[in-house]
């Protein structure tokens, strides 16, 4: 019982001690859990809203629509649960210009379903639920009525549709047609759409560099009203996949499992059945038009012939009158009137050629005859020069037919093909990637200080620790007094640590990321395995820590322990060594010297200590100013222009006039840009078209006319880049750089995320859906986007442009039809602002698909998310580096009582000695800062490198103010600490002190 005493009697005076482990502890634990459980929480939330929707797992586009055949096909696929085909159509509104959505049929099979946010879903051929974006943006509410457009067919479906036979519509065979949906529409809910999570009314609404959306809006319309039988596309659910986390391998490995099925055995089969089904379509028109031209003929020949059977029987009639005319005369004049009359009543005989000659002699005499007959002829040699030109266009379909409908293409898409999607799981894995990482910091520095804590206790103990084990006390009973000890504490720290890392870290985080996305049913849950773990880890280190320090002190004998610790052997220093410097160091000076350099073990741990905090602070204000640059960097630096103006192909030529006549462009440079894919050769089927999958980046497709390659660098700044290390990398001299015909040019940002290099082989897909292997002649410098260049001959070559393989030889590529440029690239006169002002005023321009001032999105760019997770790692860290240098202060206090004493004694005062103790505190201090600077800036570039996100590229960069934030930040700590442990030297009593241990 008195053993028991005694050791809480012990653990009452180490109070200091005690809450040092504590809070290091808790901070540790809270830095482990907290950035964990907050993704989790989110990870967790949006696999539960997916599922209720029923979010596909595998979506199937075919660049000639889907028929029944294709939908029957995928439902016998092995290990596919539910499969939908959907109806979709781009429709075109008057909203403060021409504004594009996509009306999308709600599917009856569960999948895809919109989440409803207010009012109620569609029922009735007409009403429509819309998003809150459209809601913000239109000004529009529930019951408000809009009229739609619809946009000719889009080119997944009408390009191959139309097979140029008799009447060339979308046809395809007896009863596919497209979709098509009803224009007059009344809105009665707001949904949230499942494929989109993006938050309209928040952070997001900046980020327009992540945007994938083709169109501005999407509308959701139920199956009453749509017809047509032919589908855009093809939703599935994969077997076994509800029941796992869609963020997880093991989901990406059941849906690849299937997506590979679809691939291997039914795309192949289906594609080629498709596309007989289109050529039999155009094959029964073609024979439908010639049995339809054949009967029309057949008809205008028997007129012909009824007309001309009419025509010759009145002539004949003349003939035979006028025959007997004449034979009657000739009887009058020869003979009695009997014979005369007998000779009447008898026809005369003519022969062949006679009656022709009287034919021809009675129609030339006739006018009205003549006219008769050359209408007869007339109308008989058009109807023989329709036949023969009719056969010679239908043979000539014929033989067109098959050249005419392209071959048809499947693209096999997970999730990660969808943009909201793909965003939020980047933005978790690359926050969750820094909640694994700073950790371990945390732990090697609670590690260190609990073993400079535990250390110092046991010492000051030691010959307590002889007389138990004098007594017969076991070593290990010894020991758990210290133990116990630090268990404790580990586990009160331990556990409020769990209340921040489950509660208040993932609360906040939650709140920033709700305000970028928005999350249904959003809860903070306890892992309670996770939250053991991370107690156990802080424990098992800091008891580890506690045994050395109980080892290397209990390992003498009770006699040895109960007499006082031999002092520290005086040694000489390396600076006694260098005279110039000695000489002239004062006496507190040099005292203060030998202290620092002689302790080692005190030495390395302040120093370590504070140097692994510092570099903490360093490491998030690095991540901070990289971010905090992004925008300013690429729309300031690497793009060189000042506007982007994108139009539809059909508008291209209005929208360069519309641009040209405002008379605000100084120079400009036309472009195509498309939006596609690049895939590391390599990593897969060139032609699975599957997209989103790993090795797989969206991408901006430009091409530059080939006569205007030398311009393209006066618009973007060109400089080649090549791999680094701890997130930096080589940038070549501006200007070095040129887009040629032998290959493309890759943003650094889709390269670094792929490991493209120049040199390598990448499959691109362009805007068609074209797939082709490409040469990456150079990686550019590129921050934000993924840009590819390219040129127009190269393109041509790469995707089979036929009319655009021998540009590089015409006159003026302006005046080649090989490609439409849809874009533009402008330098512009007039402030920001005005630049700003100027693009906006240009999307309203019906010709204007997009207008995008480089000034608006310098200025506009934000990444709130991880200024969120880099405020939070920078306050932890900083509570990190004053528990430690309190804990640090403390022992060497402890440490030092009865020097302190001694030095009251001789007749310091107060002041004084407060200055004797804190200046080597100071002096520690400073060189842990010194230390911990680069090495944060080294930490900062390894995380960096890690934060593998769509479209970006971290280039590291840390200000010169982030350094004396983290050093006077630091500095400051220690300062606090002194006003905490000056009040401890002022209560050193020198007497009791300094009385002998003995």
């Amino acid at each position: 019982m008195a053993f028991v005493k005694d050791m809480l009697r012990m653990w009452a005076h180490s109070w200091k001690r005690f809450i040092s482990i504590a809070m290091i502890t808790l901070l540790g634990v809270a830095v482990l859990t907290g950035i964990y459980a907050g993704c989790r929480d989110a990870f967790r939330s949006t696999d539960r809203f997916f599922d209720a929707q029923g979010l596909h797992d595998v979506q199937v586009l075919s660049t000639a629509g889907l028929s029944n055949g294709d939908i029957a096909a995928l439902r016998k696929v092995n290990g596919v649960a539910k499969v939908q085909a959907e109806r979709s159509q781009e429709v075109t509104f008057d909203l403060d210009g021409r504004k594009s959505a996509t009306m999308q049929e709600i599917g009856t099979n569960g999948i895809d379903q919109p989440y409803l946010q207010e009012g109620r879903m569609p029922k009735k051929a007409g009403e429509i639920a819309v998003t809150r974006k459209f809601i913000r943006d239109s000004g529009k509410r529930i019951g408000s009525r809009l009229t739609v457009t619809p946009e000719s067919a889009s080119s997944d479906t009408s390009d191959t549709n139309d097979t140029n036979g008799a009447d060339g519509t979308n046809e395809t065979n007896g009863t596919d047609e497209a979709p098509s949906f009803p224009t007059k529409l009344t809105i009665v809910g707001v949904v949230l759409d499942p494929q989109n999570l993006s938050n309209p009314d928040g952070y997001s609404a900046m980020t327009s560099f992540r945007s994938t959306a083709t169109t501005d809006y999407t509308f959701f319309a139920p199956s009453d009203g749509v017809t047509g039988t032919l589908y855009t596309s093809a939703t599935l659910l994969v077997k076994g996949t509800a029941a796992e986390s869609t963020f997880d391998e093991s989901y990406e490995n059941t849906v690849k499992q299937v997506t590979d099925r679809i691939d291997g055995t039914v795309k192949t089969d289906r594609q080629k059945a498709r596309r007989q089904e289109l050529l039999d379509a155009g094959n029964k028109k073609i024979v439908d038009a010639r049995a339809e031209a054949d009967k029309k003929f057949a008809d205008a020949q028997s007129q012909i012939d009824a007309n001309r059977q009419q025509f010759n029987q009145q002539v004949d009639q003349i003939v035979s009158m006028q025959a007997g005319a004449a034979a009657a005369g000739a009887a009058a004049n020869g003979a009695n009137a009997g014979a005369a009359a007998a000779a009447g009543a008898t026809t005369p005989q003519l022969d062949e050629t006679t009656r022709e000659t009287m034919r021809e002699t009675i129609i030339a005499a006739s006018p009205e005859l003549t006219q008769a007959k050359q209408q007869l002829d007339q109308a008989q040699s058009q109807l023989n020069e329709q036949k023969a030109s009719t056969e010679q266009t239908l043979k000539t379909k014929e033989n067109e037919l098959k050249t005419s409908i392209p071959q048809v293409r499947w693209y096999v898409q997970d999730r990660q093909s969808l943009g909201g999607f793909s965003a939020l799981k980047s933005d978790l894995d690359s926050i969750q990637s820094l909640g694994n990482a700073f950790p371990i910091v945390f732990l090697l520095v609670a590690v260190m200080m609990s073993l400079t804590a535990m250390a110092r206790m046991v010492e000051e103990d030691r010959s307590l620790i002889g007389t138990y084990v004098g007594l017969g006390y076991g070593r290990l009973a010894v020991a758990s007094r210290y133990l116990l000890f630090a268990l404790l504490a580990c586990l009160i720290g331990g556990g409020l640590g769990l209340i921040a890392g489950f509660l208040g870290i993932p609360a906040f985080l939650l709140v920033v990321l709700q305000g970028m996305y928005v999350m249904p049913g959003l809860r903070l849950e306890y892992d309670w395995l996770y939250g053991s773990l991370g107690i156990a880890l802080f424990v098992v280190g800091v008891l580890a820590a506690t045994i050395y320090a109980c080892v290397q002190e209990m390992r003498q004998t009770p006699a040895a322990l109960m007499r006082p610790k031999a002092p520290r052997a005086g040694s000489r220093i390396l600076l006694e060594r260098i005279r110039p410097v000695w000489n002239r160091m004062g006496f507190l000076g040099k005292v203060t010297a030998r202290n620092i350099f002689r302790f080692k073990s005190r030495l390395i741990m302040t120093v370590g200590g504070v140097a692994g905090c510092t570099a903490l602070i360093v490491c998030g204000l690095a991540i901070n100013d990289t971010v905090a640059d992004l925008g300013i960097k690429q729309y300031r630096d690497i793009y060189r222009y000042d506007l982007m103006v994108v139009s539809d192909d059909s508008d291209a030529s209005a929208m360069h006039t519309k641009v040209a006549s405002d008379g605000r462009v100084t120079s400009s440079l036309d472009v195509r840009i498309e939006s596609g894919d690049l895939t590391v050769a390599g990593s897969g089927d060139g032609d699975s078209g599957k997209a989103g999958s790993s090795g797989s980046e969206s991408i901006q497709l430009v091409a530059v006319p080939e006569k205007h390659l030398s311009d393209l660098g006066e618009m973007v700044t060109l400089q080649p880049v090549s791999s680094g290390i701890l997130g930096t990398s080589g940038v070549g001299k501006t200007g070095s750089l040129k887009l040629e015909d032998d290959g493309v040019i890759v943003a650094q940002s889709a390269a670094s995320a792929l490991g493209v290099k120049a040199g390598s082989k990448v499959r691109l897909t362009n805007g068609d859906g074209v797939r082709a292997t490409a040469k990456v002649s150079a990686v550019n410098r590129n921050l934000i986007g993924s840009d590819v260049y390219v040129s127009e001959t190269y393109y041509a070559k790469l995707f089979d442009s036929k009319d655009a393989k021998n540009t590089k030889n015409s006159k003026s590529s302006e005046d080649s039809e090989a490609l439409t440029w849809n874009a533009m690239l402008a330098k512009l006169s007039g402030s920001d602002t005005s630049q700003t002002d100027y693009a906006e005023s240009l999307e309203e321009d019906s010709s204007v698909m997009k207008a995008v001032s480089c000034a608006h999105m310098a200025d506009s760019f934000k990444f709130d998310l991880m200024g969120a997770v880099v405020a939070l790692i920078v306050a932890l860290a900083g509570g990190l580096a004053l528990v430690v240098l309190f804990t640090l202060a403390n022992t060497n206090v402890s440490e030092r009582v009865r020097e302190v004493a001694t030095l009251k004694v001789l007749g310091f005062f107060d002041r004084e000695v407060h200055h004797y103790v804190n200046r080597e505190m100071m002096i520690l201090t400073v060189m842990g800062v010194i230390l911990g600077l680069p090495l944060g800036r080294l930490v900062g570039g390894m995380l960096t490198m890690a934060l593998n996100m769509p479209s970006l590229y971290f280039e590291v960069e840390v200000k010169p103010l982030s350094y004396v934030i983290a050093a006077v930040a630091t500095m400051a700590f220690a300062l606090l600490v002194q006003l905490f442990v000056n009040p401890v030297l002022d209560r050193i009593d020198p007497i009791s002190s300094l009385k002998s241990v003995e």
